[in-house]
């Protein structure tokens, strides 16, 4: 089933939303702040956004910025707000279409089929497999070159998971920060440091040389799962 993601602070358009998708045969989730709707997006990837630009944490357009660093799902726009100009920063933003409100289900489907025609497939692998270790991302399991499991906590996995989504790929050290612990921690550096650390401990050969968990100083970091 394809996954949509619906973020909205109007409580009533929110449930209507979620059981007419779910009548059509769409898997949906819902958040109602921008900081839900990133940690949702983070732990499942979606296929399909629907977002508001009103929330009452988040702009939308912050939202908008902080799922593109990583995910590639269609986003689409449905908000109040009429001026081009909002218009124009969500989707320099990332966002892919733009419903106004009020607006009519058939018309947000018909946008949501095209949609998800014009995305790109993921490319994402079910399994990530190193000289040194195996990442299954559907069972949220890492084991060894041996077969033994190697334990993570929540944190390590996510950070990892966010990495091993888009090997070779670089994410910065915000968008990291962002989808891991939320945008309120998006200057924590040290947070990174630690964790990495904590992860080439369990999993690098040598973690004071990294082959796999590379820092581009000052940027961010990158998975390489062939050195």
């Amino acid at each position: 089933m394809t996954r949509v993601l619906v973020v909205d602070d109007d409580a009533q358009l929110l449930r209507a939303l979620r059981i007419t998708l779910t009548a059509h045969g769409y898997q949906v989730a819902t958040a109602a702040d921008g900081t839900s709707a990133l940690a949702i997006a983070g732990r499942t990837v979606p296929d399909l956004v629907i977002l508001d630009l009103g929330l009452p944490d988040l702009d939308g357009v912050a939202v908008i910025e902080g799922l593109r660093g990583w995910c590639p799902a269609p986003i689409i726009v449905l908000s109040a707000r009429h001026a081009e100009l909002a218009k124009v920063d969500a989707l320099d933003a990332g966002a892919d279409d733009y419903v106004t409100k009020p607006f009519g289900m058939g018309e947000l489907l018909a946008r949501m089929r095209a949609a998800l025609r014009r995305a790109v497939p993921s490319t994402v692998e079910a399994v990530v497999t190193t000289k040194a270790f195996t990442v299954d991302i559907a069972n949220k399991r890492v084991t060894t070159v041996a077969g033994g499991q190697v334990r993570l906590t929540p944190t390590e996995w996510h950070l990892l998971e966010v990495l091993v989504r888009d090997p070779g790929r670089l994410v910065t050290g915000r968008q990291l920060l962002q989808q891991v612990w939320g945008p309120a921690y998006e200057t924590e550096t040290n947070y990174l440091r630690v964790h990495l650390a904590n992860l080439r401990r369990k999993l690098e050969p040598d973690p004071g040389r990294p082959r796999y968990l590379i820092t581009e100083p000052g940027i961010g970091y990158r998975f390489v799962p062939e050195p």
